[in-house]
Formats: structure tokens, C-alpha cells, sequence
């Protein structure tokens, strides 16, 4: 899922199937004007960083510790400052939980996409009522 961060609106979306990881679909979801790109750890990849670079798209993907290498403090505080402005798309998935949007009991990959846009477009909605209030 693509979404704004300054408004809280889903800008874009991508339903795969179970066996399709989302950092498959990673770059599907971006185009040229995006600025910024916030993402967890899962995403934060040589490829990933050199698309970005490619795109002129600053990277906030989070860092990842290992055994072998534990973050610096500086690592540290950058996770904690991109954790500062995820936390506005997480408010996005609270929101589709409270809606009772996250729930899709359909069987077949069309029928689940229908679902996801559809449940994105009340979301949508949803968010801009809040906006003009």
C-alpha cells in the first residue's frame, strides 16, 4: 500500500496472492513522483536503495540489527526517528481494523482485490469527512 503521509489518504495498492511476498511488489507501487519512501526493515535492501537513488527519492527504511552486527546509536535514532512518521500510516491500518476493513473471507484473487479497493476507497472517504470537518 502507497499512502500520503502529510493526509493519511491510500494513494495506491496492490493485492497479491499468499505465496507473493510485499517486497516483491515493492517497486510497482512507486513512480517518479514520490519524494520520500518509508519503510520497515523488510524492504531496506541494496536493489531497493539504488531504485530509490534511481527515482531521486529520499530512503527511510528502517535498519535492521543482526548477531554479527548490532545497530550504532546513530542507527538507532534514525529507527526511531522514520518510527516517528510511520506511525501515520500505521493509524491508517488501525482505522481499517476499527471499520472491520481488514477482514476479506473471499475466495479467488479478483474477488480479494475488489475487496481491498473498495475497502481503501471507504477508508478514503472516511478520511477526507475527517479532513473537511
Amino acid at each position: 500500500m502507497k499512502a500520503d503521509l502529510k493526509t493519511k489518504l491510500i494513494l495506491k495498492s496492490k493485492t497479491t496472492p499468499a505465496h507473493v511476498h510485499d517486497i516483491q511488489v515493492f517497486e510497482e507501487l512507486l513512480d517518479e513522483q514520490d519524494q520520500a519512501v518509508l519503510a520497515d526493515s523488510t524492504y531496506h535492501s541494496a536493489e531497493h536503495e539504488a531504485y530509490l537513488i534511481k527515482l531521486n527519492a529520499q530512503e527511510f527504511l528502517k535498519r535492521k540489527a543482526t548477531r554479527s552486527h548490532p545497530l550504532s546509536p546513530a542507527e538507532q535514532q534514525t529507527n526511531h526517528t522514520i518510527s516517528r512518521m510511520r506511525v501515520r500510516v500505521e493509524h491508517i491500518f488501525a482505522r481499517m481494523v476499527q471499520m472491520r476493513n481488514d477482514l476479506c473471507q473471499s475466495i479467488g484473487l479478483k474477488r480479494a482485490s475488489q475487496h481491498n479497493h473498495l475497502s481503501n476507497l471507504v477508508y478514503n472517504m472516511d478520511r477526507y469527512a475527517c479532513m473537511t470537518r
